[in-house]
């Protein structure tokens, strides 16, 4: 029997690993979330006590090589990680940030990324943003019909 997420994009399958696992830890998270115009990330994490973590999925070199903004996401968030399968060339990856191997099942951090506090006003945007994010995708599982355009 094949593995169903074998049909998915491999920075889902990260995504949804890492998900797994920061829920282990006490963390919810909310894929693909917007800080500011400009910048997408692909897992902003929640902890118990207000901590705010991004973690950058990459499928591979040419993946990393290619993204450019991943240095303006340290300054939403507490923690920076990097999630990448186990055949992903690490060296590649800057040592003063975490490190997570993920597969679309569970995941495992490695390297924890060293802590930069957000300043109380930036950490209360980013819950707030946090919050409307997650709000926003459950209307949208609950009633896709009403749709965003209305506001």
């Amino acid at each position: 029997m094949s593995d169903p997420f074998d049909l998915v994009a491999p920075g889902f399958r990260l995504a949804r690993g890492v998900a797994r696992h920061l829920r282990t830890l006490d963390y919810v998270s909310v894929p693909e979330l917007v800080p500011c115009a400009g910048l997408r990330v692909d897992v902003m994490a929640l902890g118990p006590k207000g901590e705010i973590w991004i973690v950058e999925c990459k499928s591979g070199r040419a993946d990393f090589q290619s993204d450019r903004k991943w240095q303006n996401y340290r300054e939403w968030c507490d923690r920076f990680f990097w999630a990448v399968d186990t055949d992903f060339p690490v060296d590649l990856l800057p040592e003063d940030t975490g490190l997570i191997l993920a597969d679309a099942y569970d995941a495992e951090i490695v390297r924890m990324a060293p802590e930069h506090k957000l300043a109380p006003a930036r950490r209360k945007s980013m819950v707030q943003c946090f919050a409307r994010h997650a709000a926003q995708r459950l209307q949208g599982l609950r009633d896709p019909d009403f749709g965003l355009s209305r506001f």
